[in-house]
């Protein structure tokens, strides 16, 4: 389309004054109501280590350069390439590093506030829901942990009513969420029930049917139509997507192609003599744009020469983003921004710095350990068949040992693991402790008491109290440092399967090692430190210690004196 030719007309999305709240911003690290976020001058270098252990190279990468904007009521859309969209939302969501951050982040004209994570709500891309619980119990536990004591249970339970229904979600309420769909309408539905004024999304249609997709952004919609700020990226939009969005954010390369009405968008391009087919997606025209025209050198008819094709479009990569943005910053919609941007930094221009971060939390700590303990129980019991092999285990093993002591005692006579605290749902010490109580009973307890009492019934073992409940103790301990030996590993490895294969290399070399007598002197000298690292050797020792301390196993003097006898096993 040459630029006389008639744009598309994307209609404005009209908005109800009456159905927004009022604004309240006399406690700064309280959103309420209608918020207004301004981002000035923003430039965000990243740090990034490559190389091999120890010999890594350090250097610094410019992820934005110079970015400002403002982003209001309705929706708001970012879309590019993902090293630029991305990068742009994560920093307007303080969910990075705020050492690489240069410039000013304003919410209503005052410094963005150290809690504002948890003032705020995040859709991550990778939806972090339980998978183990139904959707009504994924947003109760949000709305229990995120939402005021001073809301009443009746109000949380109109909120996630509420929620349900504006979902599409009321009649699959109480099954667990396993599609992707599913999933993702859930992950939403945990954010909205808590009403903050900015919400936060990163590709929330990504991998979604377009029935599924455009119920999420209609849902967006309506919630923008109350006021709330939905500040979201995203890769493609269908056209019955994009003439929904408010405000447009173009970003490749940390530099802004375009910001403004997403209505003026597809003008101001063609006006730039960008030529438009009226069959095209208005969406697709502008990633075209920004991309340097890749589909157009792509579909030329010229068959080889594929190394200079992709060279040429890197180069025009470049010159496209170069053009563009020096283009937007000339541009009436670029004064008209700034006009609009400068009054809201006002005093804010000089003398101030990013806050440091600050989780702060809404609730109790006894009111988190509940509903942490609560989840976790509901997540166990999902866990019913793998709980019931362990058990099976338990038992084979516990026979198997107990047969090998009783052997044993009979030889000694005769001659063995992010998107809630971030957002402010709970502190690390009620989710450590709550998590610890759920595990503990179910999982490690009671196969423990199991292991020892079958143990005991066929090895033979002491019968006495003290005993037993030595006995017990000792191969909880051993349960547990073994559980937290891959916590561990994991702690310093990103890499899924490393920890399974570390702690598997280990207990076959430690349980190798456990007998004593493979490190003496004639076998293999020098090695005895093993026994310092060897967690089965000190279970076996002391279990040994448990057991043998104090018997009698010289039957041919009658004797408790070792020495005197010729025939005993120890």
């Amino acid at each position: 389309m040459s630029p006389n030719n008639d744009p598309v007309a994307i209609p404005m999305i009209e908005r109800n004054p009456s159905d927004l709240p009022g604004m309240d911003s006399s406690d700064p690290d309280t959103l309420t109501g209608e918020a207004v976020l301004s981002f000035h001058n923003i430039s965000y270098r990243e740090t990034v280590q490559s190389g091999f252990p120890f010999c890594k190279k350090t250097e610094e990468k410019e992820r934005l350069s110079n970015v400002s904007g403002i982003m209001r009521p309705g929706l708001n859309a970012i879309m590019g390439p993902e090293d630029g969209r991305s990068w742009l939302l994560d920093v307007l969501a303080a969910r990075k590093d705020p050492r690489g951050l240069s410039g000013d982040i304003l919410i209503n004209g005052k410094p963005q506030p150290a809690n504002f994570k948890c003032t705020s709500g995040y859709v991550p891309q990778k939806d972090v829901v339980m998978h183990t619980v139904t959707v009504r119990e994924n947003i109760e536990f949000s709305a229990a942990l995120r939402l005021p004591m001073t809301v009443k249970r009746d109000e949380r339970r109109r909120r996630i009513d509420e929620v349900l229904e504006l979902l599409h979600l009321d009649e699959v309420a109480n099954v667990k969420p396993r599609s992707k769909e599913l999933r993702k309408k859930t992950s939403v539905a945990m954010e909205l029930v808590t009403e903050h004024p900015i919400l936060f999304l990163d590709d929330p249609t990504t991998g979604l049917d377009l029935k599924t997709a455009i119920d999420v952004i209609s849902v967006l919609r309506k919630m923008s139509m109350r006021g709330q700020t939905i500040i979201f990226s995203i890769n493609q939009a269908q056209y019955s997507i994009f003439k929904s969005f408010d405000s447009l954010t173009l970003v490749t390369s940390g530099k802004v192609m375009y910001h403004g009405p997403a209505q003026k968008a597809l003008e101001y391009f063609t006006l730039a003599g960008y030529k438009y087919d009226c069959h095209n997606n208005p969406a697709d025209f502008f990633l075209d744009i920004i991309n340097g025209g890749f589909s157009d050198l792509l579909n030329t008819e010229e068959e080889g020469h594929d190394a200079d094709k992709y060279t040429e479009l890197s180069e025009r990569q470049y010159q496209v983003t170069e053009k563009l943005a020096n283009m937007y910053a000339q541009s009436s919609i670029y004064r008209e921004m700034r006009t609009e941007l400068d009054p809201l930094l006002g005093e804010q221009r000089t003398g101030w710095s990013s806050a440091l971060e600050e989780i702060t939390c809404v609730t109790p700590f006894w009111h988190q350990l509940w509903w942490i303990i609560y989840r976790s129980f509901k997540n166990s019991l999902d866990f019913l068949n793998a709980t019931v092999t362990q058990a099976m285990i338990t038992i084979i093993v516990a026979v198997f040992v107990g047969i090998i002591f009783r052997f044993l005692r009979n030889d000694c006579t005769e001659a063995k693991t992010r998107h809630e605290h971030t957002s402010g749902y709970y502190r690390v010490l009620p989710y450590f402790l709550g998590k610890l109580l759920a595990e503990l009973v179910p999982r490690r307890l009671l196969p423990s008491i199991i292991f020892t009492v079958i143990v005991v019934s066929i090895a033979g073992v002491k019968t006495d109290v003290n005993g037993f409940f030595t006995m017990l103790f000792t191969i909880m301990m051993l349960a547990y440092s073994a559980s937290s030996l891959p916590l561990c590993f994991k702690a310093g490895e990103s890499a899924m399967g490393v920890p399974t294969l570390l702690v598997t290399i280990y207990f076959v070399f430690m349980l190798f090692f456990s007998d004593l007598s493979i490190l003496s002197e004639s076998l293999l000298p020098g090695l005895s430190w093993i026994l310092y690292i060897n967690i089965p050797h000190y279970g076996f020792t002391a279990l040994q210690h448990n057991e043998f301390l104090g018997q009698n196993f010289c039957t041919e003097h009658n004797t408790a004196e070792v020495s005197r006898c010729r025939n005993y096993v120890m």
